[in-house]
């Protein structure tokens, strides 16, 4: 192999290295939603995908059909994003208390498709277009030419998740997130409202949808597929654990880089590559990396 080769497989690793940390960074983000679900809940979520083709949709109608400033059109989206999120909560998911954990798995696939009905209905299947909000252009890293907006969709979703990571450990709020989690019966002995934890989990999976469908949105585009995106999120979830936010992070990491570097090795590989690290982590870890399993005695 001579240095010219040797130089152009090394940009193409930097290359598929920085398109899978920043698709790795969207799908963490997008799997934060689905973990916070389920750890305030034990509700599986399979209709996070289209949370995030809402969430982009929302932020659409605000910035370009209503043109509101970029800065108004986030605070309007977060906010339409938190009214349909504890909307979600309190109208479908709180009368299945208590009901079978089928039944309210069905209900979620429902909620799915009602959510990917009400979008084709506004907005048709045809892809928009939306005005970039990242950075356009390119710029070089360690030889290789890599666009700028897949840098700053990494960045964004560090500083979103560092974000999430502060309130959880140190907020009041956060703290009884982390609470009812770990124990429902103990939280509400403390005073701790379930109810409420319930509604602001949900509002935040919409929030983290959003941003997540934003930046997917504006590097790759506004259509009906960004809802396909969110499967790919079950092989993040898997792999880092259910109950474990930390493992959303490293789970989005991983399932990026790999669905890129197979990409690399062979077209259309990508599509099929994070299905299979799901088969093998279910089989050699199935509580994920970082999930605890749950031990019953009978």
């Amino acid at each position: 192999m001579d240095e010219h080769e040797r130089g152009d497989r090394m940009s193409q690793f930097v290359q598929l290295t920085v398109y899978g940390l920043a698709n790795g960074a969207v799908l963490a983000l997008a799997a934060l939603g689905f973990v916070l679900i389920y750890k305030a809940t034990s509700v599986i979520n399979f209709a996070q995908g289209e949370l995030l083709l809402v969430g982009a949709y929302l932020f659409y109608t605000a910035f370009v059909l209503l043109r509101l400033p970029f800065a108004v059109a986030v605070l309007v989206g977060v906010a339409a994003a938190v009214v349909l999120g504890v909307a979600i909560e309190r109208v479908i998911l709180r009368p299945l208390i208590g009901e079978d954990p089928i039944a309210v798995i069905m209900v979620t696939i429902g909620l799915a498709a009602v959510l990917k009905a009400v979008v084709t209905m506004f907005f048709g299947t045809t892809p928009r277009e939306m005005p970039k909000v990242l950075p356009a252009g390119t710029t070089t890293v360690a030889g290789a030419t890599v666009p700028l907006d897949r840098l700053v969709a990494v960045a964004v979703a560090v500083v979103v998740l560092a974000a999430f990571t502060v309130f959880f450990r140190w907020s009041r709020h956060g703290i009884a997130m982390r609470a009812v989690a770990d124990d429902q019966q103990a939280a509400l002995v403390q005073g701790i409202s379930v109810r409420r934890i319930f509604a602001l989990a949900w509002a935040f999976a919409a929030v983290s949808a959003l941003i997540a469908g934003l930046l997917l949105a504006d590097i790759a585009e506004l259509s009906q597929n960004l809802g396909t995106f969110g499967l790919v999120v079950f092989p993040v979830v898997i792999l880092g654990g259910l109950d474990s936010v930390p493992g959303t992070i490293i789970g989005g990491a991983v399932i990026g880089l790999v669905s890129q570097y197979a990409e690399g090795m062979s077209a259309g590989a990508s599509q099929v590559a994070p299905y299979v690290v799901l088969v093998l982590i279910l089989l050699l870890r199935p509580y994920g990396l970082f999930g605890q399993p749950r031990i019953e005695r009978v």
